[in-house]
């Protein structure tokens, strides 16, 4: 027993070693929301792997800045994929939270994303529309007919903004119309331009981050009613490059 309880107290050590290292980015912040940049490979909420999450390192941080004992109440409203890093944000009030949830029902919240994928397109603009079903199993989603049973409708559209003719990639901007699982990874994937570094469902950079960004957050504030937007480019390493 004192060998497990040992074990324990090693790994929260550790976890807790690790959240002090990591720095988080604060972009916004007021009283009712706080908008930070997604740390890559971080997942927003805890999942089985009980690694350290966006809203653990959130919640320490609100209670470290402002001293606050107990919990801390941090609504989640939306989410990114694992993988993927950029903006995104949380409501500090259960008020913010219904609104912020209300927004994204009524199509007002808005999330643009900027990936790098391969090849080159034949068209510099285009939408994207097709239904997609997530096999829970295996967690994976893919392009299906729409009569199949539980698929659902997705849309966006894309800008190709530059092509690295040397790589072979492209960078593409992002607008999503709906927001289904892996959505924009499948898609583009269906299409032949698989994202960068997209172990699941990708082809190219199949030991490297994956080049997919939520870089421009849109949303009416809560409180204010204010018309919002929140930016975050990646850094300019790797494929990133071609930023």
């Amino acid at each position: 027993m004192g060998k497990v309880k040992n074990k324990e107290k090693n790994k929260e050590k550790n976890k807790e070693k690790k959240e002090k290292k990591m720095n988080l980015k604060v972009i916004y912040e007021d009283n009712h929301i706080i908008v930070v940049e997604k740390i890559p490979n971080v997942p927003v909420q805890k999942d089985s792997s009980e690694d350290i999450d966006m809203l653990t390192l959130v919640k320490n941080y609100i209670k470290e800045k402002y001293n606050k004992p107990g919990n801390v109440y941090l609504g989640l409203v939306h989410r990114l994929d694992r993988p993927v890093g950029g903006v995104i944000v949380f409501a500090k009030t259960s008020k913010a939270a219904s609104r912020l949830s209300n927004e994204i029902r009524e199509n007002i919240f808005k999330k643009e994303y900027l990936t790098v994928v391969e090849g080159k397109l034949e068209r510099k603009n285009g939408t994207l529309e097709n239904y997609l079903y997530k096999d829970i199993k295996t967690n994976t989603s893919y392009v299906v007919d729409k009569n199949k049973k539980q698929a659902k409708f997705a849309k966006l559209d894309y800008e190709v903004l530059k092509y690295d003719e040397k790589e072979n990639v492209s960078l593409l901007k992002i607008n999503l119309h709906t927001g289904r699982h892996h959505q924009i990874r499948v898609q583009l994937s269906n299409i032949g331009h698989s994202i960068y570094g997209d172990q699941r469902y990708g082809k190219i950079g199949k030991n490297k981050q994956i080049a997919l960004w939520a870089y421009k957050l849109t949303i009416i504030h809560p409180i204010k009613k204010e018309k919002m937007e929140f930016v975050s480019i990646p850094k300019k390493i790797g494929v990133w490059k071609i930023l």
